[in-house]
């Protein structure tokens, strides 16, 4: 791991006065300590396996921790944020801070986590009142009330609920109705005939019987409960739409009066769950998956109350089981942790909840993270990298050889109008509503889930609060919203782990921070589903019919290029699902490469440790995905997630890319030459 990730003030001073001049040379050649070049594995020729030459060295010296599902750059950078956030969290556990203040409801949340004590002893007990609940269901109607309370606490049961943008109506907020989430990360799961596959769901069962054993259910019970429960998901699991059918947009989107929707699932009646949710004035609701709530009506008729209510109970007790005492909280990892991410072992207590008070309360930490240690002029810097990100895709959709001018004129405007929000919120969420106290863990996490749905319900009704963020300075990630035309990037994106007390050159800045960063989430914008939103977040086509045509013929391009690709045992990459992820990839690196070359290290020829600026700058790229992760957690990655695994984010662009081919002199014959015919070249 690394040192101390974060700048002093004065230093960061010094790093944004230098950056614009980082390429200044006294020698042609010139030699610094480099994490960069220190990672480089030369016994991997760039041609074989660009991943693997970039970063190997680092994957030898630093194997995947034993409580982790992975290493490598996030892992360092968010070791490096949990420091700083359990610094935040022991002082304000340390500190006589009002009762309603952000400390305390920090310091109180982070303390009934590190309350083993009160935890064994408190038991399955804070669950009692609402197991009691489940229990008390006769009906169909009480059915659905004691669904509804639990999805009031963020457990979502018979269907999904939210209330967000309209989206093809952006300014307006509406209540969307949804599959469910399942206890497996995908359908698939339920389904696939592989060995590994059919041992994980041989495994879940295993697991389900032993959480109903855990809170006092006798073994032949727990068996009966746990076979309901995996034949009740299966069923759902049956009735959900596949990853790749779920990005699509227009099919998703179903909006109709709550007649209609009645006479989909006649069983519930509308009007009255709606208000329970906490809407009176709702009239029609966007349905996700049509089909789903057909199955849903027949699962209401055919399922016997006993075994919705088990799968209530299962459901509940999952949700909070890390909260809950040591030998629930142990069966619940292994089988989320090491069956499905092969991790060996738990993190430490401190670092466990650390990262949970983050995530409860992250926007109010966030608070105090920006005031403590945070260095000045993070957002002014990230803005710079981002708007000359901005300005390479301008020039790029304007000698597009594929696109019309009528469209090139609106992806422009599109481009213009894109809302950059970097380092932190200008307005911070109002929390003073919620109530943190140290009696409880398990009931801090409910009262946390509770302000949260409150939070998403009173939006409803109200103009849409294009302010908003939806990630923490303190995250190391980012993100484009198609419905608000917006990339956000937090603050912590701006800091490079291994040069620390000193700036790093611009190849280092634009690969990292404007390539896989500003220049991936701008493309997210123009992807297969990115690019169906216009310029003011409405899900409204602006292309001509012709250029639609063309770029769906690019599109599937890269789908088949990914689908070629394969982990351990010929497990292939989903191209259809990733599409979206390498298609930003693809423009990111691409956009950072020739904002890149405008800088002043861009233009020179000079040599830093051996490598030419070009070279420096994909090295940059592949430091920006240095990461290894466990066999089970990449099989999970590539069966459940829209991203592809890291090796293939480095390599897949960079075999689409003539300057990296002239780079690094990439010839047919190498594993990462492809014929120029099969090149993708979209944005």
């Amino acid at each position: 791991m690394k040192k101390n990730l974060f700048l002093s003030a004065t230093v960061f001073a010094l790093f944004l006065d230098a950056c614009s001049n980082s390429a200044k040379k006294s020698e042609s050649s010139v030699k610094i300590s480099d994490p960069i070049i220190e990672h480089i594995d030369s016994s991997v020729s760039p041609g074989k396996n660009f991943y693997l030459f970039a970063n190997n060295t680092w994957f030898k010296n630093h194997p995947i921790p034993a409580s982790e599902n992975s290493n490598g750059i996030f892992r360092t950078i968010n070791d490096t944020i949990n420091q700083s956030v359990r610094k935040i969290c022991e002082s304000s556990v340390s500190a006589q801070s009002a009762k309603g203040s952000n400390k305390q409801k920090i310091g109180d949340f982070y303390f009934s986590g590190m309350d083993t004590a009160g935890i064994e002893k408190a038991g399955i007990s804070p669950l009692n009142d609402e197991f009691a609940k489940i229990d008390a269901v006769k009906n169909i109607q009480d059915l659905l009330n004691a669904s509804i309370h639990l999805q009031t606490m963020g457990v979502t049961t018979l269907f999904g609920f939210s209330v967000d943008r309209d989206e093809k109506n952006s300014s307006k907020n509406m209540a969307y109705i949804t599959q469910c989430h399942l206890g497996l990360p995908e359908r698939d799961y339920y389904f696939n005939t592989d060995t590994r596959t059919t041992g994980i769901r041989g495994e879940y069962v295993k697991h389900i019987k032993s959480m109903f054993q855990l809170i006092g259910t006798d073994e032949k019970t727990a068996s009966q409960n746990s076979e309901n429960v995996m034949k009740l998901e299966t069923a759902i699991a049956k009735a959900s739409r596949k990853m790749a059918d779920l990005r699509d947009p227009y099919k998703n989107y179903n909006k109709m009066p709550l007649e209609e929707v009645s006479k989909l699932i006649p069983s519930i009646k509308w009007p009255e769950v709606l208000t329970a949710l906490g809407l009176t004035k709702a009239d029609t609701l966007i349905v996700g998956q049509p089909e789903f709530f057909t199955a849903l009506e027949s699962s209401l008729k055919k399922t016997s109350i006993a075994h919705w209510k088990t799968y209530l109970k299962w459901t509940l007790l999952n949700d909070f089981a890390d909260c809950l005492n040591k030998k629930i909280e142990e069966e619940h990892f292994h089988f989320y942790a090491t069956v499905l991410d092969g991790v060996k072992q738990q993190k430490p207590r401190w670092k466990k909840i650390t990262e949970s008070t983050n995530g409860a309360l992250g926007e109010l930490i966030g608070q105090i993270y920006v005031e403590e240690y945070l260095p000045k002029g993070t957002k002014e810097k990230l803005l710079e990298i981002g708007n000359n990100i901005r300005d390479v895709y301008a020039s790029h959709i304007k000698t597009l050889d594929w696109m019309t001018e009528v469209t090139k004129e609106k992806a422009l405007s599109k481009l213009n109008k894109i809302n950059m929000k970097v380092g932190y919120p200008d307005k911070w969420k109002d929390m003073s509503a919620l109530e943190i106290s140290r009696n409880s863990y398990v009931q801090n996490a409910f009262a946390v889930s509770k302000w949260d749905y409150n939070y998403m319900i009173n939006k409803f009704g109200k103009p849409v609060d294009r302010s908003e963020w939806n990630m923490f300075p303190q995250t190391y990630n980012a993100y484009y919203d198609p419905t608000n035309n917006e990339i956000v990037v937090p603050a912590c994106n701006i800091i490079v782990p291994g040069f620390e007390g000193r700036m790093p050159d611009d190849a280092v800045l634009y690969g990292v921070i404007g390539g896989s960063t500003f220049g991936h989430e701008i493309t997210h914008g123009f992807d297969d589903q990115g690019s169906l939103y216009d310029e003011k977040g409405n899900l409204k086509d602006w292309w001509t019919k012709e250029d639609r045509e063309k770029f769906v013929a690019k599109t599937k391009l890269i789908v088949r290029q990914f689908n070629n690709y394969s982990i351990l045992d010929s497990l292939h990459i989903n191209g259809a699902n990733t599409q979206g992820e390498n298609i930003a990839d693809l423009g990111g690196v691409i956009m950072g490469y020739e904002a890149f070359k405008k800088t002043k290290q861009g233009q020179s020829t000079e040599l830093i440790n051996g490598y030419t600026p070009a070279q420096r700058y994909f090295l940059s790229y592949g430091y920006a995905w240095m990461v290894k992760q466990t066999d089970a957690a990449e099989v999970k990655q590539v069966m459940s997630n829209e991203h592809s695994p890291a090796e293939f984010r480095i390599n897949g662009p960079l075999s689409d890319i003539y300057d990296f081919y002239t780079a690094f002199s990439i010839k047919p014959g190498n594993a990462m030459y492809r014929p120029d015919s099969l090149r993708v070249k979209i944005w």
